[in-house]
């Protein structure tokens, strides 16, 4: 039914096919496996495990959530009210309220600064005022009454303190109860209050907008809607209070600033009139010649000067210095009397070519001539005579002139002068009459603005009463503590297949120590079994499943290559049911027509006089000192045609016993005379006589105990008889529960499948 791989050599010793075993069956998985495959047995044991832990995993997903259920009931509930407030800056300020009004660009941290505002200490202290929270034992700890821990705390410190006084005193007083505090003062206490109140008041800015969501905790429902939309009210009345804390601030400084400044126009003015009246200034420069005045003297003294000019030309053109044509653009009858000249000399000359020079008509126009020189004369007198008066008085009125105009220019030097410092105060006193009717215009906007002024802030959503509590969420929490049961209950399944590092199956067997598993020997129930002892179920119930495991182990034995006839049946510790084994396999096999004997080796702890009631009976030890033959210590089992051997009654040193030649002796008529021999042997680690019997034996099973023996004991034994060139050819697991069995989800419990149930009989 299980065997060993036949690639495995029949004499190699059990620690090579165990490393062979490993070897073949890591290389078989590596050349013939894939993921898809790997992952499917990786599945494959996540869900036989699951079905092997069920019970921790059901425990665990029951009893947390019913823990977290009733641990939230006992639970206060806390109700979480919420409001949202829009906050929008206005845009309208005087320039000079800048300083005071100004507001930074909406940014992250402009409305994560709001939110301080808001649940600031101030808001606090007067929520406390207005809901008396004061009084309340949910903000105020000193009404809390004391906690049941803290009160059973006190009483074990006492107790402990009382205990350990008579023995050691120091060691009492770290247990002593502690010495109650003084009492705080009302300052404290309403510190503490503000705190808790503060505390319980959440504002978060919204991402990516104006809008600010206030919240507030509290076990009364209704309250924890009053304090949010007074907390709101509370922001915008203190915001619009600021604005016109600052506006009225700015116009009071306004309104000082038009004060000093009419107080200095009118200085600056007094200063200008004693200025002027000191420097004789009066309207400007108007006591004496103003710009406008020089500019006409300077036209007057050029027109004068122009006018002399010309009276100089006609002088000297009426003394005949000039040419013709100014002398007579100044002296008309002095050119008429010199053109008739010209005309009479002419006519002189033209009488002369003709005549002689006393003809009389040469004398009469000789005569003309003289007369006309002396009109011309006189003519040239009269004009001269007037040319140089008008030259004389042209030079007196240009003298006069230049006189005045340098007397003027002096004058106004000194007046511009004197204007310098003038004109410097008209400026202060400009500047300041500019800067006092910008103020009185300030002054006006500011109070305009006082009267239109909004807060920066607006509700768009008042809180209500909540309808379920924040916490506990039991929607939530109930929920999350069962999948957290879950996931407790599935870590706790694997811790548990982590620490269990017994065998569960034959796969185990296999895996670990790279041995057959020839049985899975079942634990027969005590309602199945009734009054039928163990070690006689397998003669009266021959079909049941424990029967046939023990056929199973018989057919494990027989299909080995070298057959063994004398077979060592020994096991790592007590209680693992080897001697049970031993003896329904020698029954079942006589039961199948075989000759069969098992030999009592186990010679500290004898079992089988007890079992089949021949307690006083030589045995094997008595035929090994010699005290009887082997026909005589040899027995006939009163169910079956079994014989077995008990240990005997003598008391010897058994280890040298069974290294003697006549226990090789025994074991070779032994062999002749039967099909199959089984040595019960001691436990590995009880005794040196387990390995010294399986050295001399064929082959040796090793019965483990189903979920109980740690692996760690086993490969040890195993160890030991591997030190003692013992041949173990395969393992036994013994008392499995086949319902255990059949849930695990392992390859082998199929044999214990209800499906064939028919193939049994109870």
């Amino acid at each position: 039914m299980l065997h060993m791989p036949t690639e495995i050599a029949a004499d190699a010793t059990p620690r090579e096919r165990r490393r062979r075993y490993h070897g073949s069956s890591h290389a078989g998985s590596d050349a013939g496996r894939d993921a898809r495959a790997a992952a499917a047995a990786q599945l494959a044991m996540a869900a036989s495990a699951l079905r092997r832990r069920k019970l921790p995993l059901l425990i665990c997903a029951i009893a947390i959530p019913l823990i977290a259920f009733v641990a939230l009931k006992q639970v206060t509930p806390r109700y979480t009210a919420e409001g949202s407030v829009l906050y929008e800056p206005s845009q309208y300020a005087a320039q000079e309220l800048q300083s005071i009004l100004h507001e930074d660009p909406m940014t992250d941290a402009v409305m994560a600064s709001q939110a301080e505002v808001v649940r600031s200490l101030s808001v606090a202290s007067r929520l406390i005022d207005r809901y008396h929270l004061m009084d309340d034992p949910e903000f105020n700890w000193t009404l809390r009454p004391p906690s049941l821990l803290s009160r059973l705390g006190h009483g074990a410190r006492g107790v402990l303190s009382a205990l350990f006084d008579p023995v050691s005193p120091s060691l009492a007083a770290v247990f002593a109860p502690h010495v109650p505090k003084a009492p705080p003062s009302p300052e404290e206490v309403r510190h503490s209050v503000e705190q808790a109140v503060q505390q319980a008041i959440v504002v978060e800015a919204l991402r990516q907008s104006h809008v600010m969501s206030v919240k507030f905790t509290s076990v009364d429902r209704q309250l924890a809607a009053d304090a949010v939309n007074t907390v709101m009210e509370l922001y915008i009345t203190d915001q619009l209070a600021a604005k016109f804390q600052a506006v009225k601030s700015a116009s009071q400084w306004l309104e000082t600033r038009a004060q000093e400044l009419r107080k200095e126009v009118q200085s600056t003015e007094d200063r200008i009139a004693d200025y002027k009246a000191r420097s004789g200034l009066f309207q400007g420069v108007q006591a004496g010649l103003d710009t406008e005045q020089i500019s006409r003297m300077t036209t007057d003294l050029l027109a004068a000067k122009n006018d002399l000019a010309q009276a100089e030309a006609r002088l000297d053109a009426a003394r005949g210095k000039q040419g013709a044509s100014a002398q007579a653009s100044v002296a008309p009858n002095v050119v008429q009397f010199r053109v008739q000249m010209d005309t009479l000399n002419a006519q002189l000359q033209s009488l002369l070519s003709r005549l002689g020079p006393n003809h009389p008509d040469v004398v009469s126009l000789r005569n003309q001539i003289h007369d006309l020189e002396r009109s011309l004369g006189s003519e040239i007198g009269r004009t001269v005579s007037a040319a140089d008066a008008e030259v004389r008085a042209d030079r007196a009125r240009v003298a006069s002139l230049e006189s005045n105009l340098k007397l003027a220019q002096s004058q106004v030097d000194k007046n511009n002068q004197a204007m310098i410092p003038l004109n410097a105060m008209q400026r202060d006193a400009d500047a300041a009459r500019t800067l006092l009717q910008a103020v009185l215009t300030r002054v006006q906007q500011t109070a305009q603005q006082s009267a239109i002024e909004k807060p920066d802030a607006r509700v768009i959503s008042e809180a209500l009463p909540p309808p379920e509590p924040s916490f506990p969420k039991m929607k939530i929490l109930i929920p999350a503590a069962a999948a957290f049961g879950i996931a407790f209950g599935l870590l706790v399944v694997y811790l548990l297949e982590v620490a269990d590092s017994t065998f569960r199956s034959g796969d185990d067997v296999r895996a670990v120590l790279g041995l057959p598993c020839f049985a899975l020997v079942p634990a027969v129930r005590p309602k199945l079994l009734g009054r039928i002892r163990m070690e006689d179920y397998v003669v009266r119930k021959p079909l049941s499943p424990f029967s046939e495991q023990i056929r199973a182990l018989r057919a494990g034995l027989w299909l080995d290559s070298v057959h063994p006839k004398i077979v060592a049946i020994t096991a790592a510790r007590p209680a693992e049911a080897k001697t049970t084994t031993a003896m329904a396999l020698g029954r079942s096999s006589a039961m199948n027509g075989e000759r069969v004997l098992v030999l009592d080796c186990d010679v500290r702890q004898p079992s089988f006089g007890r079992l089949m009631r021949a307690e006083h009976s030589r045995g094997i030890v008595d035929y090994l000192l010699g005290q009887a033959n082997l026909e005589e210590i040899i027995r006939r089992d009163r169910l079956t045609a079994m014989d077995y051997i008990p240990a005997g009654t003598s008391k010897a040193n058994s280890l040298g016993l069974f290294m003697s030649d006549a226990m090789t002796e025994c074991l070779n008529r032994l062999r002749r005379d039967y099909d199959l021999v089984l040595l019960d042997a001691p436990p590995v680690f009880a005794m040196t006589d387990a390995r010294i019997i399986s050295r001399i034996a064929d082959a040796t099973l090793l019965c483990v105990r189903w979920r109980e023996t740690p692996r760690s004991v086993v490969s040890r034994s195993l160890d030991l008889l591997d030190e003692a060139d013992a041949r173990v050819i395969g393992v036994s697991l013994t008392r499995v529960d086949p319902r255990a069995h059949v849930r695990s989800g392992h390859s082998d419990a199929e044999v214990y499948h209800p499906r064939y149930g028919g193939y049994y009989r109870e």
